[in-house]
């Protein structure tokens, strides 16, 4: 075995070259940007740190724990109880669902009619069940989709509810209903069975002390070879391998083996000779939504008592907001201050994207002060950082895209796609992670199949060997 290259070094990239550097196997990270981490880097600002979105470290795969704890030590990580909140119709209501605050926040009448529209949704649901606004109403009922559900997600996606996949849904809230989210709310104060409760319910977590960005720097510094500033450029292929990759530099890299976590329409349309035209038209109709924080450094000791807060406002552009001090207090420098992250989501070259940084800190500032959560003239700096490709958009027809694009990289035998951008799919960080060391594994002679990853079931099940 010559070495195997490895195409991004987010996560899944880092994870797959600490693997291999345990297993004795020479590796490569090929990272583009400046910094590793990808979207889990953690971003710095005159000494304060901040993420891009928000990292709960938590996982049902005692793989990924067992990495977690090798390469940070119990130190370095600090246990945070959750409290985030939705902000709804001027109103906070908690998220996971709290029944009293709920009933308090919407009124008696209003708790009614959600109640029956959803056992309406339970005697006649909407089928087939192909849309995202389907699969909601079916589990919520329609009043409550429109109430908690529908604003925010057409900010993250920018589409319409009806236009997004059900798929997506299903894989991201798996196991959510409104009698499964009142079932957790009741039993709260029960010890919790790790191994059934719901992802997006959880209480309490694990955070490092310096963000999730420590840890990838961590695991970087244990990598033999990481090149930053070396972007993928053109991947040399021939009959049913790659051969080798060239950086924008026109550095050739040769390999034996291949993973990429690089987003799969650029890597389909960097083939060198030319995929298919089938196979590149599939991958051109596979899209991104892209994604910008602002941090607002705030002249307060205490803000607001949340680790995130969800804008359901369309009054505002923000989509939700971070307070990176109630993640960690290591993450601000000064404890008379406060870092906020606002997080809006966009499409590379729309009017919140290519605005100016000083523009964009000033609608910050206007927007915090409109929510009521802090004086815009309590801001004494801010910074942006912009990360195209942030999510992969389940559209209606993304499944059919991916399936074609799937057949295709099926038939090289020696490279491997992990991680979020890597499948086009929306993986939890551990899932990217489980990706990559079920890779290493392949490349060792198993015969995992990576896409049964982000099945709660497949996965589950796999590390139970």
């Amino acid at each position: 075995m010559n070495r195997v290259i490895i195409i991004g070094g987010g996560p899944a990239g880092l994870t797959a070259a600490y693997q291999l550097t345990k297993a004795g196997i020479a590796s490569v990270v090929l990272e583009k940007d400046r910094v590793v981490g990808g979207i889990s880097r953690t971003a710095t600002h005159n000494g304060y740190r901040f993420d891009i979105g928000g990292h709960r470290f938590f996982t049902k795969v005692p793989a990924v724990e067992a990495m977690w704890r090798e390469v940070l030590g119990d130190t370095d990580f600090l246990r945070r109880q959750r409290l985030s909140r939705i902000y709804y119709n001027k109103r906070f209501f908690h998220y996971p669902l709290r029944p009293a605050n709920a009933l308090l926040g919407l009124g008696l009448w209003n708790s009614a009619l959600i109640l029956a529209s959803y056992l309406k949704a339970q005697l006649f649901p909407q089928q087939p069940e192909v849309t995202f606004e389907q699969w909601v109403s079916n589990r919520f009922g329609e009043r409550l989709y429109r109430t908690f559900f529908k604003t925010y997600t057409e900010k993250v996606w920018g589409i319409p509810c009806h236009q997004i996949s059900a798929e997506w849904a299903a894989q991201r809230i798996k196991g959510l209903s409104l009698l499964s989210a009142l079932k957790n709310a009741l039993l709260q104060q029960q010890a919790p069975d790790k191994s059934r409760v719901i992802k997006t319910l959880i209480d309490a977590f694990d955070y490092p002390r310096l963000g999730p960005g420590q840890m990838w720097e961590a695991v970087a510094a244990r990598v033999p070879e990481v090149r930053l500033g070396a972007e993928v450029k053109t991947i040399h292929w021939r009959g049913n391998r790659v051969e080798a990759v060239e950086t924008a530099n026109g550095q050739r890299v040769d390999g034996s083996h291949f993973i990429s976590s690089m987003p799969l329409r650029e890597l389909i349309l960097r083939l060198s000779p030319a995929a298919p035209s089938d196979v590149r038209a599939a991958a051109e109709g596979l899209k991104y939504r892209d994604f910008l924080t602002v941090a607002l450094i705030v002249n307060r000791a205490e803000v607001f008592p949340d680790n995130w807060i969800y804008i359901h406002d369309p009054e505002v552009r923000m989509g939700r907001i971070q307070n990176f001090k109630n993640w960690s207090p290591d993450m601000v420098p000064d404890p008379n201050t406060t870092c906020l992250g606002l997080e809006y989501f966009c499409f590379a070259g729309d009017g919140l994207w290519t605005m100016r940084d000083e523009d964009l800190i000033a609608l910050g500032k206007r927007e915090i002060e409109m929510l009521g959560l802090a004086r815009a003239d309590e801001v004494v700096d801010g910074s942006v950082v912009r990360m195209p490709k942030a999510y992969p958009v389940y559209d209606a027809n993304y499944s059919e895209h991916l399936r074609v694009v799937r057949a295709f990289l099926g038939g090289l035998t020696n490279l491997q796609v992990v991680g979020r951008n890597g499948m086009h799919r929306y993986n939890n960080q551990d899932h990217s992670m489980l990706t990559a060391m079920l890779a290493v594994e392949n490349i060792l002679g198993a015969r995992h199949d990576l896409w049964s990853v982000n099945d709660e079931r497949e996965y589950i099940e796999e590390i139970k060997r």
